[in-house]
């Protein structure tokens, strides 16, 4: 069995809220307004760290200016952050 370090969870956790913000999306405030539950936010993180782009991922970050229309295409939670979009819309 592999355990993930608190570090790795930690910069994946960072990334999907930097994504999210990226699209417009603050996590928290859809949380507490009840369209996202803790656990729905665990299994964003989860998927991230499966991610084998965590590098491009950061990069396409840091380059991005303002709200995008879109996760790049490697996203593993690009449908949910559409989806989560199209509800806060």
């Amino acid at each position: 069995m592999h355990l993930m370090s608190p570090t790795h969870i930690k910069r994946h956790a960072n990334l999907v809220d930097d994504m999210a913000n990226a699209r417009g999306l603050d996590l928290q405030e859809i949380a507490l307004r009840g369209d996202l539950t803790p656990s729905d936010i665990s299994d964003l993180v989860l998927r991230c760290t499966g991610c084998t782009q965590t590098e491009a991922c950061e990069k396409w970050l840091s380059e991005q200016i303002g709200t995008v229309s879109a996760a790049p295409h490697y996203c593993r939670n690009a449908h949910d952050f559409d989806e989560l979009a199209a509800r806060s819309g």
